[in-house]
């Protein structure tokens, strides 16, 4: 952080409004979290070990399902352990990697739904031309250019949101380090530096989901154009889970990041769903709405069970 910063540590007070539910909220959080980490294991199992699901959808799924997996690893652990009652202290160090590692995988995810997106576009448009435009070359470029940008967002943010001075008081009123909360300890004016922000986090959810919105207005405009009900059903189905997946991502930004009153009590219910609920849903949304995932997850423990012995 900024050298102009002299407390060392901050203490996250957690989730606003729950006293005495710190143990009930830990079963309920860490069984979340534990099913988040499970469900999205598996999606990436059964398509590993599946030849069928080696297409780009399913490449760019597993993109996703590791993205699902170190989400919530950023601040559930912290969360878990304060409401297990140990120390609530976080470094600066700590607090600073939490913000970096928050934003850069929403922003991930978020670049990563853009380019499904597109993905469903080429497959559903223009089908025969389809593994000629999705080839390897071009969804690897596709998956390293989503963390890579990603990447750039969330050090813009961190850095806006670190070179402030901190000088007091060092007390967190949320469970986990982010730009909002840190800025109310900030010591110096921050209302330029909270309306950069603002733009920032507003403006690349935003670009995102008009892209998203072209493609599938193209999308479902190609779908009513097929003749077979069979056909239409099929690409509804895939597009369907996929827009399921969108909505849960996007909704928690705008409730979070551009309300013009904050509520922190309805910023945490809403970031701990989008910390853990929505990661796990996302397995759950993807094989129940696609046949080929569920027979593949079917066939998982088969193949881990004749797995060879060493």
């Amino acid at each position: 952080m900024s050298n102009a910063s002299v407390v060392a540590e901050l203490i996250l007070l957690g989730i606003p409004h729950t006293e005495g539910l710190q143990t009930t909220l830990f079963v309920l959080f860490l069984s979340l979290y534990i099913f988040t980490l499970a469900g999205n294991l598996l999606i990436l199992l059964a398509i590993v070990s599946s030849t069928r699901l080696h297409t780009p959808m399913y490449f760019f799924l597993c993109k996703l399902s590791v993205c699902d997996m170190f989400f919530p690893s950023v601040s559930s652990p912290e969360m878990l352990l304060c409401l297990a009652g140990n120390s609530r202290a976080i470094s600066y160090a700590g607090c600073a990697s939490q913000l970096f590692f928050y934003h850069f995988l929403g922003c991930t995810e978020c670049f990563l739904h853009t380019v499904m997106a597109s993905d469903r576009f080429v497959a559903i448009c223009h089908p025969l031309r389809y593994t000629m435009i999705m080839s390897r070359r071009v969804c690897a470029i596709l998956a390293v250019g989503t963390s890579f940008f990603g990447c750039i967002q969330a050090t813009f943010l961190t850095t806006l949101t670190c070179q402030l001075p901190y000088c007091g008081p060092s007390e967190v009123d949320y469970f986990f380090c982010d730009i909002p909360v840190m800025l109310k300890l900030a010591c110096a004016d921050t209302s330029a530096l909270e309306m950069v922000g603002l733009i920032s986090v507003g403006l690349m959810p935003l670009s995102c989901f008009l892209l998203i919105l072209t493609s599938y207005s193209r999308i479902v405009y190609s779908i009513l154009q097929i003749r077979s009900a069979e056909g239409r059903r099929r690409a509804f189905s895939t597009c369907s889970a996929h827009l399921t997946a969108i909505l849960l991502s996007f909704m928690p930004v705008v409730l979070i990041y551009l309300q013009p009153t904050p509520n922190p009590w309805l910023n945490a219910t809403v970031q701990v769903l989008n910390n853990l609920v929505t990661p796990m849903l996302n397995p759950l949304i993807y094989s129940l709405r696609n046949k080929e995932v569920k027979c593949s997850l079917i066939k998982v423990p088969q193949q881990v069970a004749f797995l060879p012995e060493k």
